[in-house]
């Protein structure tokens, strides 16, 4: 033999080191997996204001073109109008509650 000597007390202290550092490494990747997703939904809300202000700029951009030279009527209605109904159909989607109604497991034999 080598003359290399390992105690069942050392091997269990080893084992304990390593699952010790599998833990930790574990708790790491959570805690950056959690910053990381963090990070994505805030990036997504400014992307959506952003959206929102570049749309909504738009369309009083359009607006202000048809009013501010008159034409015709129906023109001003349609100008007016269509982006009064696609947002007061984001609203109503948006405050409206849903519910799922899904039936309980093993409910019916």
């Amino acid at each position: 033999m080598n003359g290399l000597t390992v105690t069942p007390t050392q091997i269990l202290a080893g084992v304990g080191v390593l699952l010790v550092l599998f833990w930790v490494w574990r708790a790491g990747s959570r805690r950056a997996k959690a910053a990381a997703e963090a990070a994505r939904s805030g990036a997504r809300l400014v992307s959506l204001v952003g959206r929102v202000l570049f749309n909504a700029g738009l369309i009083v951009a359009v607006q202000w073109v048809v009013i501010a030279h008159p034409g015709s009527p129906w023109l001003l209605f349609a100008v007016l109008g269509l982006p009064a109904l696609f947002a007061s159909y984001a609203l109503t989607r948006a405050m409206t509650v849903t519910t799922v109604d899904t039936a309980k497991r093993g409910g019916r034999r």
